[in-house]
């Protein structure tokens, strides 16, 4: 049975009906501190983090020499002892233990950069431990030349692409929310820097690439909110309606598509940390599937809760608007203007508040002519004599 809502005039829905259809009436404006406040002190601990701890790099970044020892019986621990009892500091160096698929067992040590004769004579020690021979020690030198170039290519491209970035949406939107799209940015890459840094996780050359790579996705899911505020702001042109209400308007409407939008990215990156990292044991996948995952969800939170208040803050300060800030539609009125009906005039009220059957009803008094309609009174024009 199809119920009708009096307030609105449309079919009454269910919660999951109404976000699935774009109907909700979310009080995003209202909650902005919220988002805002806790985005401040997640940025707090990352930066904090970062200045505390910094972040662990990999062998590429930092330099130094790797050994990787194929055997099931070799442990960590006298592995360590192998590296004291050659003059190598055993407690400080990097010892881990991969199992693969076919239940193949490789011990990866890895320690500060060593002269060539310290890294064969250590690859022979290893060997004579396992019964092998040399050659069946995989041993690699690396420079921190090559990481530090990584590094500095990553920083410039960065640069640029924020650049253009802030000079295409200024051209195609506007200058305010090409400036909260930035921040929005900015803030997804230092948020899952921090993440690295809080929990200790290595930063390879494919965690760089990954870094890079959400912030496409982060301004994609921007820019789809900022499109529907832009195309309501257009519509709402002829009325005196507050910025806050545009906004609010807008994020209901396109709140299905963003979570639509973040779980098809979403499922994919968990496909590869789950199956290409955690069953078939790809770790390299694992490094640029965890930096995807947090760059999304991130991407996802900030196009929500830090680009879009942030733009309302910035547009309210226009004079158009600025008149207007303080006050906007909640509960059945942010309902009426999300199903599209035309803005209540100031000084009346809504279906959903109107006196029950019995008691008098009171007819709301304007204060002036404004007040009634939707657009200021136009002059009259002068008669010809």
């Amino acid at each position: 049975m199809t119920v009708i809502d009096e307030a609105t005039g449309h079919v009454r829905r269910s919660a999951a009906g109404r976000l699935y259809h774009g109907e909700t009436a979310i009080d995003f404006y209202g909650r902005r501190w919220w988002g805002l406040g806790v985005s401040a002190l997640l940025l707090l601990v990352s930066v904090g983090s970062l200045l505390v701890s910094g972040i662990e790099r990999s062998l590429d970044f930092k330099g130094g020499v790797v050994w990787e020892i194929e055997s099931p019986d070799i442990t960590e621990a006298r592995v360590r002892e192998l590296l004291n009892e050659n003059d190598l500091d055993g407690g400080t160096a990097k010892v881990q233990v991969l199992t693969a698929q076919d239940g193949s067992r490789t011990v990866e040590v890895q320690v500060a950069p060593q002269p060539d004769e310290v890294r064969t004579k250590m690859q022979a020690v290893f060997a004579n431990e396992i019964g092998a021979t040399p050659e069946d020690i995989n041993s690699e030198s690396v420079s921190s030349t090559w990481g530090k170039t990584i590094t500095n290519k990553a920083i410039f491209a960065l640069a640029v692409f924020l650049v253009l970035v802030a000079m295409f949406i200024a051209w195609r939107l506007e200058w305010r929310m090409a400036i909260s799209a930035i921040v929005a940015m900015l803030h997804d890459v230092l948020l899952s820097v921090g993440f690295y840094s809080v929990f200790g996780f290595e930063v390879t050359p494919a965690t760089v690439v990954a870094f890079l790579t959400i912030l496409g996705f982060s301004l994609y899911d921007t820019i789809v909110v900022f499109d529907k505020v832009r195309e309501n702001q257009t519509r709402y042109i002829a009325n005196r309606i507050p910025y806050s209400d545009v906004l609010n308007v807008s994020m209901n409407q396109v709140l299905m598509r963003s979570l639509n939008t973040s779980l098809a990215a979403v499922l994919p990156v968990l496909s590869l940390l789950v199956l290409g990292s955690g069953i078939l044991g790809a770790v390299t996948l694992r490094e640029f599937a965890l930096a995807l995952l947090v760059g999304l969800l991130t991407g996802s939170y900030s196009s929500v809760f830090i680009a879009s208040p942030l733009m309302a803050v910035l547009k309210e300060r226009e004079p158009r608007y600025k008149s207007l800030r303080g006050r906007h539609a909640t509960g059945a009125d942010l309902e009426r203007l999300v199903l599209g009906a035309a803005p209540l005039a100031r000084g009346t009220k809504s279906a959903a508040t109107k006196p029950a059957e019995g008691s008098e009803a009171k007819v709301p008094v304007a204060s002036s002519a404004s007040d009634v309609l939707m657009h200021a009174p136009r002059p009259r024009k002068k008669k010809r004599r």
